[in-house]
């Protein structure tokens, strides 16, 4: 399971965008710092059906048109029970990305895993409560293929390219998401480790959900922050925040790198979602 392996200028107006933009063609959805591996950035406004997202910053990464998305909003202010899904995965839908690479902070469940480590997440389990995880709670009734919740080309890619950079990545784990915005107790963790989840966070559902329901791909890099309730010690914000600094420039390597190395094309099943999913 174990695999080894510029900001350019501030953003210099707001947009408003219209239906049938093409603005960037991947997207990275993640926290403070990741904005700054994007070059020539604009910010835009983007209006959905299902209110407004952060605005998004635009520019470039190995020569790829990028979009930024903070899931928090640029000052951290949103917590994860309230992040706006839908607005944030429509939105960037609709300035035409085709493929979203996240950005999750994880508690370890595993205790294989250390905090530092990054993950790819082949699969999930959903323990939210309270969040719509769907664009298609009416008509026409609509079923997506969930077998594979994360996409295999990016997957393969964020692993390859953890490998070169020489960062400690795990290829495979299940992510369990929890409503939040408080930690989980002991005896949840218990219950997953039973389930057989590895690793634990509040942000990757319903945003995987959604962005097959639109055929976008989607995956996650994560990174493992701490350890999970009931395996050591309290869980602390402060812990989280500490280990987020020192893997930020992991994880910016592995971004870049795995941008640069995206087909222009895709082919995977994620673009063909809707296809049988008829009610």
């Amino acid at each position: 399971m174990d695999r080894r392996g510029s900001y350019r200028g501030k953003a210099q107006n707001t947009l408003r965008t219209t239906d049938g933009d093409k603005m960037a063609e991947v997207s990275i959805i993640g926290g403070t710092g990741l904005e700054e591996l994007l070059e020539g950035v604009e910010r835009v406004t983007v209006g959905t059906p299902y209110g407004f997202p952060p605005s998004i910053s635009i520019g470039e990464v190995g020569g790829r048109k990028v979009a930024f998305l903070p899931r928090h909003g640029r000052r951290h202010t949103t917590p994860p029970h309230m992040v706006n899904y839908r607005a944030n995965i429509y939105a960037l839908h609709k300035i035409g990305v085709e493929r979203i690479i996240a950005t999750n902070a994880v508690g370890a469940i595993n205790t294989d895993l250390r905090p530092g480590d990054l993950v790819v997440p082949h699969d999930l389990v959903d323990f939210t409560k309270g969040r719509v995880s769907t664009f298609y709670d009416r008509s026409p009734v609509t079923h997506i293929d969930f077998s594979k919740p994360y996409c295999p080309e990016i997957r393969e890619i964020l692993i390859e390219k953890a490998e070169e950079v020489g960062v400690r990545v795990w290829d495979r784990a299940v992510y369990v998401c929890t409503e939040g915005p408080r930690y989980e107790t002991p005896a949840e963790i218990r219950m997953f480790k039973m389930l057989g989840c590895d690793i634990v966070g509040m942000t990757g559902v319903p945003e995987a959900v959604l962005a097959r329901e639109l055929e976008v791909c989607y995956a996650t890099l994560c990174f493992v922050s701490n350890m999970a309730a009931g395996i050591s010690g309290k869980v602390t914000s402060r812990e989280v925040i500490e280990v987020s600094k020192r893997v930020i420039p992991e994880i910016k390597k592995v971004l870049i790198e795995t941008i640069k190395h995206l087909p222009r094309r895709r082919s995977c099943p994620c673009a063909e979602a809707l296809r049988e999913a008829g009610g």
